[in-house]
């Protein structure tokens, strides 16, 4: 079964059998929504490598040392839906499980830590956690 973002992420997907494939459920994976899958909906392929690529620009504009990207990967929010200790202790997801981002993860040299990237079409997320995401913290959230 393809994807219909043709990125082969339908083919990777370690839990596909609880959703049956976006293109059997028009794009929305768990019930949830694909930035891809809207991407391609709405203008096809070249949209999609557009919106990637203008991503992966802003990420690297945003002068954080140690963030730059080449690549991101369509993530699955449930994998990625850290729970991040606010100022007055609350602790709060800012993804949706049941959705899919554009992402990566990139090492901290020297450090056990890992920065995190997760975006769609209205919000960048940076942030920084330890080993299996523990102790995240949010470096940058900003809506796009």
């Amino acid at each position: 079964m393809e994807s219909l973002c043709e990125t082969g992420c339908c083919g990777r997907c370690e839990r596909r059998e609880a959703c049956g494939g976006c293109i059997q459920n028009d794009g929305r994976p768990f019930g949830g929504s694909c930035v891809a899958a809207r991407l391609v909906k709405a203008g096809g392929a070249a949209l999609l490598g557009d919106a990637k690529q203008k991503l992966m620009d802003e990420i690297n504009a945003l002068s954080i040392e140690g963030v730059q990207v080449s690549d991101l990967y369509l993530l699955s929010g449930c994998y990625i839906n850290l729970a991040y200790r606010l100022p007055n202790g609350q602790q709060v997801k800012l993804l949706e499980d049941k959705n899919v981002y554009w992402g990566n993860q990139i090492e901290i040299p020297g450090s056990d830590r890992c920065y995190g990237i997760a975006a769609d079409d209205r919000f960048l997320l940076v942030c920084q956690y330890g080993c299996n995401g523990a102790d995240p913290q949010i470096i940058l959230y900003k809506g796009r």
